[in-house]
């Protein structure tokens, strides 16, 4: 998962049209640290995204753009639109299975 500073550098992700993943968390955000590793983990079962991770205590500007309220806080969006919202509590294994047809279908070789 790749740190960004840059509301632009996800912008232009997100406009090639690709699957990303924008994960939000904070420095002494406790949920943030023992979920991170697990979306990391998850992630491997959907190798065409691109992960982004946003710190929201330093990254305001990126945080207020994409209007995240509350940590943790995870993005998906697939052909440059918003597909789902994770917000705080997550199942692991539901957002697995969120995730399975839509991206097969926009992933198809």
């Amino acid at each position: 998962m790749k740190t960004v500073h840059n509301l632009q550098q996800i912008q232009n992700s997100i406009d090639t049209g690709e699957p990303v993943l924008v994960y939000f968390s904070g420095e002494n955000c406790s949920v943030c640290k023992v979920l991170k590793p697990k979306i990391e983990e998850v992630s491997k079962n959907f190798p065409k995204f691109q992960l982004f991770e946003v710190k929201t205590d330093l990254d305001k500007e990126i945080t207020s753009n994409f209007t995240v309220f509350s940590i943790p806080t995870t993005l998906i969006f697939f052909d440059k639109k918003e597909f789902k919202r994770y917000g705080r509590n997550m199942s692991v294994a539901l957002f697995i299975e969120e995730l399975k047809r839509p991206y097969n279908l926009m992933c198809e070789e």
